[in-house]
């Protein structure tokens, strides 16, 4: 019997070894694929907490990204479209020059969102352009699609099944920071102009007289319905000594803050001349030389200012471009103030200037008003105008001034085919000499 050697053993047959081989290979790609999305995984969580620690800004999120991506070896051609006001722009790119990807054109369905799977461009029929890209991957938020991946240059079809979970974690990642950024701009530029709005309501509250006379000679009324949160008219009445005041109606071309400083230094202005004593005719061509110098001429104000003197019952008055004041008789006769000169602000010296004057008869009513008084039109585009105001002026004259206010505010209403919703500011500066 021939000798066993001790310590040795049978060798395992061939096909147990072929398979413990690729037993051992599938193990080892499996362990290459798990540190593979290890990898990725950390990437990722790398890459959105380095895009929320700190503030930065779009442009910054985007090139975070594309340092991201440029370690990668797999992404060999990529273009990222993101959808900003409704239009889609290229916003990143690895091997081309992104002014190179800013002239690749999106077809219909991709500009307005239709493609929501990842596809094969080729099936897009997007043209010569894009041959080097392989793969479009939409990027979705609350079911809208806010961005496009362009993939190229992918080698195998692991590299493609690899890619796509892990590019589309790194956009949904840039685009929810990019979203969130944007967010928060606009939170501090809606708190910077509501503070804006803030100051400028203030301003302009103290710009209006905080009480209007009401006495043997005569009782004023006002109504200011602002069209936005800031308007642009103006009224003020100033006594100026024992017999004279001044009536004024001003309306400032534009809205918001601009226009409410520009009416502030007008007011300063004209508190300032009238303290000084001077007469309408100097008033006037210093306050338009004023007015230009702070705004260059690209910004104007329409004007009437009146003086009224208690003692001989005459009115000194300027119409700068503003509508015609109605002077209302006992008798029922109407006569418009137009006597004066140009808008004020629009040129450095103003043309040939008339101071007018008049004598107020007792029992009169004299209405000064802004243009969104008359500027109202009806469902066939036919405007109140002047006309409208003269006849709720006939037919309402002795009411009371609050009620006639009322009344007139009830027929623009009334008359509007857009309600209360007026175009414009609305001023009313009404008095009854008595």
């Amino acid at each position: 019997m021939p000798a066993v050697a001790p310590n040795s053993s049978p060798e395992p047959p061939a096909d147990s070894a072929a398979q413990l081989a690729t037993h051992d290979e599938q193990l080892k790609q499996l362990r290459r694929q798990l540190q593979l999305k290890q990898f990725e995984l950390d990437t990722v969580l790398g890459v959105a907490y380095d895009m929320t620690a700190r503030d930065h800004s779009v442009d910054e999120l985007y090139h975070m990204l594309r340092l991201t991506l440029q370690g990668q070896r797999n992404v060999v051609q990529l273009v990222l479209f993101a959808r900003e006001d409704d239009h889609f722009r290229a916003r990143l790119a690895l091997g081309c020059d992104l002014a190179m990807a800013e002239k690749l054109t999106l077809s219909p369905a991709l500009l307005g969102g239709e493609v929501k799977e990842p596809q094969a461009v080729e099936d897009l029929l997007l043209g010569p352009a894009w041959e080097k890209y392989e793969l479009v991957l939409p990027i979705l938020r609350q079911r809208q699609v806010v961005a496009y991946v362009f993939v190229g240059g992918l080698r195998t079809d692991f590299d493609r099944q690899q890619l796509i979970p892990f590019l589309t974690s790194l956009a949904n990642t840039l685009m929810g920071a990019v979203e969130n950024r944007r967010l928060q701009a606009q939170r501090v530029a809606d708190a910077a102009v509501r503070k804006e709005i803030e100051i400028a309501q203030e301003v302009q509250a103290m710009l209006f007289p905080r009480q209007l006379p009401n006495d043997a000679d005569l009782a004023i009324e006002r109504s200011y319905v602002p069209h936005t949160e800031i308007g642009g008219d103006y009224y003020d009445v100033v006594e100026i000594d024992v017999d004279r005041l001044l009536l004024c109606v001003a309306d400032v071309s534009g809205k918001g803050v601009p226009a409410s400083l520009l009416m502030s230094n007008f007011q300063a202005g004209l508190r300032t001349l009238l303290r000084q004593g001077v007469p309408l005719a100097t008033i006037v061509p210093e306050l338009n030389h004023l007015l230009f110098r702070n705004s260059g001429g690209e910004k104007f104000i329409t004007a009437f200012l009146g003086i009224y003197n208690r003692r001989t019952r005459r009115l000194q008055f300027v119409n700068a471009g503003h509508n015609d004041p109605l002077l209302l008789a006992d008798n029922g006769t109407v006569t418009t103030l137009k006597d004066g000169t140009v808008m004020l602000g629009i040129m450095e010296e103003l043309p040939l200037m008339r101071v007018g004057e008049i004598e107020i008869p007792h029992q009169s009513l004299l209405l000064l008003y802004t243009d969104g008084l008359t500027e109202v039109f009806d469902a066939d585009g036919n405007e109140f105008g002047e006309e409208g105001v003269l006849a709720v002026l006939h037919r309402s004259r002795y009411l009371p001034l609050p009620k006639l206010h009322q009344e007139m505010l009830r027929s623009i209403d009334a008359y509007s085919s857009r309600g209360s919703h007026f175009a414009d500011d609305v001023t009313i500066l009404s008095c009854r000499f008595k």
